[in-house]
């Protein structure tokens, strides 16, 4: 029995938590985990830019502040190496691959593989294991954005010849953008810069036999330099993300450019967002993002988001003009309000729903009202227009599909149905609205998986076999089910008995559970699995698994492992994040919801 007293208090617990986490300017910026991936790769460019001649190891006219970043660099990848002598993406992650070898690359060109024999040496028998290029292939498929990269970072260290560098077809990038999508690019949509920087490093080094390819690379050189400078944000990091920014840096500069505008702001950003402790993260910040979340978690609490938000600032993170990064119309949103942003249809998703919150709220004034509809109409219009031909949401650009995050996405297209579906009646897109969600609600049907099961593009979990988390993707899907009023289909009658049937004996949820794995229950996937089945009323053992589930966090939230992270998040390429707000953001969410359900019952039965 749930004592609803408990829950109410472990609600206002939480909740006070995380207001007290606002900023001064009165918005939510989390923190983002630590990453090998990040650290070895911004060590390797600031190694290779930093040495004039371009010979691994040898720093002597480095300055003085990149030596030390260099150095701290390196002591934490040696700290964060796994006994099994690999690395994970994250101090809680599992080895992969592709983590293990850019630490490896990162070391050697550092100069410090000697002092470092004995790590070096665990982590060439750990790459061994895993079957080394062939790995690296079964983990990216056809998908060149990560695994050229990698190659091209461990051959600019001297651990593998040239020849195994895929060919990136740099000159592609000079195509106007429009057309893109339809020139076969082998990476995905928001990889320019490193197609272009990666294809010219690798043409330095490799150049091809044909004289006409030969001469075509020699005059698409300068060109689509020019391109990606345009590209480049005002922060000097590509994405906001180390491992991207790091990639164009180090090439460019192994290439001969070290001066090149693109190296050196490049590498102004890698300074600015180096740690104290010696690592970077894999991206700066999600601000936009937590903000949104946080903001709907405190609707779902009753609160008056007038009083506890700064509107100016999250309408401030809405996009008004033509991207230069992918070319989207102005009207989303990114997840950062910094500079290298890009608006996505989840981030434009999450702030239509938090603004819709916000212009209900009884706080909110006749003119925020006013501000509040002409946002929300940009963004509206944004998402329609952002829809693929198959009814689903892709993540920035439409008609890209071909490439893994680049496709329609389940939690993708069910935040995108929540937020059009919260603005339907308020916008003059109406009927286009009407139109969206019955392709966008055709879309999700033909998506689950026989199990009754939804994946999502952008979340995981590491115990997975394939690396899903069917546990975030059903759960998202069934919270725009419940909005839609279609929680009483079959495709959602489904979709909730899978997760009745993955909960853990403890109550809690974990995507790797249901894979036959002994994966402990997370505090983000049992917050969203709750919050899903407070959605329409099911039978006893739906209400049982609620129960137990708000019993998993209440006694999570008293005991305070309500603020243990867990690799789930999926950021560009496969890499993993945690994120520090997402346990909490998520708790208050789903805790708020029971109580405004659940909270006039004395006791709620397991």
């Amino acid at each position: 029995m749930l004592d609803t007293h408990l829950l109410q208090t472990a609600r206002d617990k939480a909740l006070n938590e995380l207001l007290a986490q606002r900023t001064a300017d009165g918005h939510w910026e989390g923190r983002l985990s630590s990453s090998a991936v990040s650290t070895a790769t911004a060590v390797s460019a600031l190694a290779i830019a930093s040495t004039p001649s371009g010979a691994r190891g040898d720093h002597e006219h480095a300055a003085e502040g990149d030596a030390a970043l260099i150095r701290q660099g390196i002591a934490r990848l040696a700290h964060d190496q796994n006994p099994d002598g690999g690395w994970g993406d994250t101090d809680k992650s599992h080895s992969n691959i592709a983590a293990t070898m850019l630490a490896v690359a990162a070391i050697h060109l550092a100069g410090r593989q000697a002092e470092l024999a004995g790590p070096v040496d665990r982590a060439f028998a750990y790459i061994e294991r895993s079957g080394f290029l062939d790995a690296l292939r079964r983990r990216y498929g056809q998908d060149r954005t990560f695994a050229a990269p990698i190659l091209a970072n461990y051959a600019m260290a001297g651990l593998v010849d040239w020849s195994r560098v895929p060919v990136l077809p740099f000159e592609l990038a000079c195509v106007p953008q429009r057309l893109y999508r339809f020139a076969g690019l082998p990476v995905v949509s928001y990889a320019i810069p490193a197609l272009v920087a990666i294809g010219q490093v690798r043409h330095a080094y490799q150049r091809p036999r044909s004289p006409l390819a030969r001469l075509i690379r020699r005059v698409a050189s300068g060109p689509s330099l020019r391109v990606i400078r345009r590209m480049q944000p005002e922060s000097g990091g590509y994405l906001e993300a180390v491992p991207l920014t790091s990639f164009v840096v180090m090439s460019l500069a192994a290439s001969g450019r070290r001066t090149h505008p693109v190296v050196q702001q490049g590498l102004r950003f890698l300074r600015d967002s180096a740690r104290s402790d010696g690592s970077w993260p894999i991206d700066t910040n999600l601000a936009t993002w937590n903000t949104s979340l946080a903001l709907k978690a405190l609707a779902e609490c009753g609160c008056d988001l007038a009083s506890s938000a700064n509107l100016d600032w999250l309408l401030g993170c809405q996009h008004g003009v033509r991207h230069p990064f992918t070319g989207a119309a102005p009207g989303g949103w990114g997840w950062t309000d910094l500079s290298g942003a890009v608006p996505d249809a989840d981030d434009t998703a999450g702030a239509l729903i938090a603004l819709r919150h916000w212009h209900q709220s009884s706080g909110c004034s006749d003119q925020d009202r006013r501000r509040i509809e002409s946002a929300a109409k940009g963004g509206v219009a944004w998402l329609l227009g952002l829809q693929n031909a198959d009814g689903g949401w892709p993540t920035f650009c439409r008609g890209w599909g071909r490439l893994p995050f680049d496709r329609s996405g389940a939690d993708l297209t069910a935040h995108a149905l929540r937020a059009l579906h919260a603005w339907q009646h308020e916008s003059a897109h109406t009927r286009r609205i009407a139109t969206a969600l019955e392709r966008g609600w055709s879309y999700l049907q033909s998506s689950q998986r026989p199990d009754g099961s939804w994946v999502p593009l952008w979340f995981g979990n590491q115990d997975h076999p394939d690396e899903e988390n069917p546990v975030f993707g059903t759960a998202r899907v069934l919270a725009a089910c419940t909005q839609l009023q279609r929680g009483d289909t079959t495709a959602a009658r489904r979709g909730f008995q899978w997760l009745v049937n993955a909960q853990r004996p403890d109550g809690g949820w974990s995507g790797g559970a249901m894979a036959g794995k002994d994966s402990a229950s997370s505090v983000e996937e049992t917050a969203l699995a709750v919050e899903a089945l407070l959605g329409p009323k099911g039978g006893n053992a739906w209400t049982s698994a609620t129960a137990r589930g708000l019993q998993w966090l209440v006694d999570a939230v008293l005991a305070d492992r309500h603020r243990e992270s867990s690799p789930i998040g999926f950021y560009f390429a496969k890499l993993w994040y945690y994120e520090s707000q997402y346990p909490l953001t998520f708790t208050v969410s789903a805790l708020g919801r029971a109580v405004a359900r659940l909270g006039s019952q004395s006791t709620i039965t397991h």
